[in-house]
Parts: C-alpha cells; sequence; structure tokens
C-alpha cells in the first residue's frame, strides 16, 4: 500500500515495541500473549490518537487552519492527545466535552485527562448533556468561529475518519514488519474498539497487506450489531480513501464483541479492574478503565473461554489512556 501521497506530520515515537508477554500468558495458561504498545507513542503520556493525528493534523495545516475543534467524553484520551498535537503544529484547540458517565465525582471532572487537557492549552468551550448531537455541536461552533475570522478543522470524536484512519493502516504495516523481523506469527489481533477508527485502519492495513490475521474488537460502548455496522462502514470508506479495490474488505473481515461494556461507556466493571491489576502486577504495564482495561478483560475472557490454542499468538494493542486512571482512583 502506498501511503506516501497523504500528507503526514510526525508527532509519535515509532515504531512502537512489540513485546511479549510471559507472566500474564503462564497465569492465564496461554496462549503466547504479546502487546504493541502503543501506549508508548510519546505525544502527552501517548495513546493510539496519535497515529491518526498525525494525517489529521498534517490536513489541518495544509487547509490553512489556525484552530482545530474536537470532542469527547469528560476523560477523553483523544481530546488530550488532539490539544498536545495541536500545541506541537501551533493551532489553537477548542474542545467540547460529553458528559457520559452519570454521578461523576470531582476527580472524574478535573483530574486525570482535564487537567492535561488545561496544562497544554486546550479550551473547554463547552460540556454537553450525555446523548447529544456531539458533531453538529462541534460544527455549529466552527461555523462560529468563521464569523469571527478565523479558519477552524474539525476532527471527529476519536479522530475517527478515512483521514484519521490512515494511522492505523500505518500501524497494521509497522507490526507486520516487526513480526518479520522477530520470526513471529501473528495468528490474532484483539484490542478496544470504540470510534472505530483503530479496527477499521488495522482490518484495512491488514487485508491490504494480505496478511490473513483477524482482527477481534472488544466494544467498549455499543452494541454488537452497531458496533460492528459503525466499524464496517468505515471500513470501507477508508479502504477506497487509501485506493484500495472494494473486494480487498469484506463484512466478515468485522468482529466486534460487546459483552464486556458493563453498565455503559466510561462504567467501571469488576472484569475491567482484575484486568487492569493483573496487567500491572504481572506485566508492570498501565491499562485505562475505559478502553484498554476492557479490552484486556474481554481478551481474558475469551482466553478463560477457550476460544484460542495455548500455542496460538495473540497480540493485544494497548490504545494507552492510563492518565484517566487518576479520574478513577476512588475504584481502585
Amino acid at each position: 500500500m502506498q501511503l506516501d501521497a497523504f500528507p503526514r506530520m510526525r508527532l509519535g515515537h515509532f515504531p512502537t515495541p512489540l513485546e511479549p508477554m510471559p507472566r500474564l500468558s503462564r497465569h492465564l495458561g496461554g496462549p503466547n500473549l504479546y502487546i504493541k504498545r502503543d501506549d508508548c507513542t510519546g505525544l502527552a503520556t501517548g495513546g493510539n490518537k496519535t497515529r491518526k493525528l498525525e494525517f489529521l493534523i498534517a490536513q489541518a495545516l495544509e487547509q490553512g487552519a489556525d484552530t482545530v475543534i474536537t470532542q469527547g467524553a469528560v476523560q477523553s484520551n483523544h481530546v488530550r492527545q488532539t490539544v498536545a498535537a495541536a500545541a506541537r503544529a501551533g493551532l489553537r484547540c477548542e474542545i467540547l466535552l460529553e458528559k457520559r458517565v452519570p454521578d461523576p465525582t470531582d476527580e472524574y471532572e478535573h483530574s486525570g485527562n482535564v487537567l492535561l487537557d488545561r496544562l497544554l492549552g486546550g479550551e473547554i468551550v463547552s460540556c454537553l448533556p450525555a446523548g447529544s448531537d456531539m458533531q453538529q455541536a462541534m460544527e455549529d461552533h466552527a461555523a462560529q468561529l468563521r464569523k469571527s475570522g478565523a479558519k477552524p478543522y474539525v476532527i471527529p470524536g476519536g479522530g475517527s475518519n478515512p483521514v484519521g484512519a490512515l494511522g492505523y493502516v500505518t500501524c497494521a504495516e509497522e507490526m507486520l514488519g516487526q513480526s518479520r523481523e522477530a520470526g513471529l506469527r501473528i495468528d490474532h489481533v484483539v484490542h478496544a474498539t470504540g470510534s472505530t477508527g483503530t479496527q477499521a485502519g488495522m482490518v484495512v492495513g491488514l487485508r491490504g497487506n494480505h496478511s490473513g490475521i483477524p482482527v477481534y474488537g472488544i466494544s467498549v460502548r455499543a452494541p454488537k450489531a452497531r458496533q460492528e455496522e459503525n466499524v464496517w462502514s468505515l471500513v470501507q470508506a477508508t479502504a477506497e480513501y487509501a485506493g484500495l479495490p472494494a473486494s480487498s474488505v469484506s463484512r466478515s473481515d468485522v468482529v466486534a464483541d460487546a459483552d464486556y461494556v458493563g453498565d455503559g461507556y466510561g462504567m467501571p466493571t469488576d472484569s475491567m479492574l482484575e484486568a487492569v491489576r493483573l496487567t500491572a502486577r504481572l506485566e508492570g504495564i498501565l491499562l485505562d478503565p475505559v478502553y484498554s482495561g476492557k479490552g484486556m478483560a474481554g481478551l481474558i475472557a475469551l482466553i478463560r473461554r477457550g476460544r484460542f490454542r495455548p500455542d496460538e499468538n495473540v497480540v493485544f494493542i494497548h490504545t494507552g489512556g492510563s492518565a484517566s486512571l487518576f479520574g478513577y482512583r476512588q475504584i481502585f
């Protein structure tokens, strides 16, 4: 695949490590677990959005923008990384937050990612109720800025559009190169899926490179049918944007398991707490309560149910977000 034609601003520390997790593997009785450390991308504590923002911020600059607008939940990892990327590019960043978690603590509303948003120079212009049309709210805010003479560029939640998803097409290619160099056969890829860009990019990247490696998403918000349709829609759009034939991807490439969401987005579950503690205490790796913690909880449950053979090699993509742990201090 040829991605050099797309504008890109280098923001991250790549390639991120692809590491074994031997103690967690032994504890669970196999398979052989590996972790793709996209928590180590280096942008304001790192995370998966950095890959997407390399393409999104580059397009914003190409279009002459002076302001970036984005949205997310109060403890959004995406928002924090977008503010940091905008700072690197010399752009203003204006933020719309959504109150998705009921009865939040003061720590949830003011520490963790929210503290970093402000420290990095982001301006929180509104905090809207759960269920708001956040995309429309951003478009309305952009229209107001244009009237004042500004040149805004709107980045969707999670950076999840065909431009942003290119970041995970590149991740797939990077991971395949690492596996070839290490002589590692990858049998499965598992990760948390929310706004869909990470999963869509991985599916397009792995299929576009004829790897045959299946991607298993663990939904952190939407029910299975809706999440899979959302991912599939972006897979098709991303493949077209990247110049791949429609036949290069199929609906069967998209799998999203919604059994580990619990009471809703950002709401703690016992399995998430176990996954965060196990990964920290066995591997010294910090997951987050919203995305990677629930993604790992799903992976652990699948292993216990015999979903993978003991001799298979499974890569978990760490999407970052440990800064949000501070917003959830009381549950730990």
